[in-house]
C-alpha cells in the first residue's frame, strides 16, 4: 500500500492584480521528508525531501542508483514503518527496506559517494573515479534518433505532468522509446527524486536497464542526474535547461548523449552527437 499523503496541499492566497487584492484557493506541491531505512543492518541510509507518491519506487531507485542493490531480486520487501512508538500511528514518511538474505549493502561505498558529492574541495575527477570504482561502465548502446523525436519530448512531458498542472511547482522525469513514445513519467519536488522514482518503478516491474530509451528531466542536468542515468544504462539524456560542467564531463566519460536547452525545435548537444541523425 502506497502513502495516502496527498501530492497537493490546499492553501488560501491573496492575488494582487491592478493594485487590488482578492482571496482565492490555490494548490501547493506537498513537500515531506522521507526516511529510507534498511531492516538489517538496522540503519537509516537516506533522508530526502520529496513529494509523497511512489515512495517504494523512490526507495528502490535510490538503492539501485547508489549501487546498494543490482536487481529487483535483491529486495525482499519494502514497507512503511509500523513502529507506533515513533509517533503513535502509522508513519508514511519512513520506508523500511528488507534486503534478500545474504546480501550486505556496501554502506561505506555509500558514505564515500555522499562525501564526494558534498565536500567542496573534492574535484570532479574524483567524482568520476568513484563511479568507475563502483563498476559503472561506458554506455555503448548504438541507437540513432532523429531531431524530430527529440523535439516532441517537452510537449509530451508537460502534458503528462498532472501535479505540475495543478501546482506549477514540480519537477518531472520521463522515459521514452526510440519513436518518442512516452512510457512512464514521475513527478517530485526534486529532479533527482523524480528520476529515482522513474528508475525504481522500472526496476520493480523488471524493465531495467533502459537500453534504447531516452530520459528527459525538467530543469537542468546535474551530476546526480547523469550518475543515476549511467547506472540505469540510459543512452540519451535530455533536459530543458543547461547541464552542469560535471554532468558534461560524466556524459563524455561514460558515453551518454547529453542534450540541453531543449525548447521548441532547437536543442544543444553537449556530448554523444553520433546518436543524433543530422542532415
Amino acid at each position: 500500500m502506497e502513502t495516502p499523503i496527498s501530492s497537493k496541499t490546499k492553501t488560501q492566497i491573496f492575488v494582487v492584480e491592478n493594485g487590488k487584492q482578492r482571496l482565492r484557493q490555490d494548490y501547493l506541491t506537498t513537500e515531506e521528508p522521507l526516511e529510507i531505512r534498511l531492516v538489517f543492518p538496522h540503519r537509516t541510509i537516506a533522508v530526502t525531501m520529496r513529494t509523497p507518491g511512489a515512495d517504494f519506487a523512490l526507495a528502490a531507485g535510490f538503492l539501485y542508483s547508489e549501487g546498494l542493490i543490482s536487481s529487483k531480486a535483491d529486495i525482499q520487501r519494502i514497507s512503511y514503518c509500523v513502529d507506533k512508538s515513533i509517533d503513535g500511528q502509522q508513519n508514511y514518511n519512513i520506508v523500511n527496506v528488507e534486503l534478500r538474505t545474504g546480501l550486505f549493502a556496501d554502506l561505506q561505498s555509500l558514505e564515500r559517494h555522499f562525501y564526494i558529492n558534498s565536500a567542496c574541495g573534492v574535484c570532479g575527477k574524483a567524482s568520476i573515479e568513484a563511479l568507475q570504482l563502483r563498476g559503472c561502465r561506458v554506455v555503448e548502446e548504438e541507437m540513432i534518433i532523429t531531431p524530430e523525436v527529440i523535439y516532441s519530448l517537452p510537449d509530451q512531458l508537460r502534458a503528462a505532468q498532472g501535479v505540475f498542472t495543478a501546482t506549477g511547482g514540480l519537477h518531472a522525469a520521463a522515459v521514452f522509446d526510440t519513436q518518442g513514445r512516452l512510457l512512464n513519467l514521475q513527478e517530485d519536488v526534486g529532479r533527482h527524486n523524480a528520476l529515482d522514482k522513474l528508475i525504481g518503478t522500472a526496476l520493480l516491474s523488471g524493465e531495467l536497464p533502459f537500453h534504447h530509451h531516452l530520459v528527459m528531466v525538467s530543469g537542468r542536468s546535474s551530476f546526480e542526474i547523469l550518475q543515476k542515468s549511467i547506472v540505469a544504462r540510459v543512452p540519451i539524456v535530455c533536459s530543458v535547461s543547461a547541464p552542469s560542467s560535471l554532468a558534461v564531463s560524466l556524459a563524455q566519460e561514460f558515453g551518454i548523449t547529453l542534450i540541453g536547452f531543449l525548447r521548441g525545435e532547437k536543442f544543444n548537444i553537449y556530448a554523444g552527437s553520433e546518436r543524433i541523425h543530422l542532415a
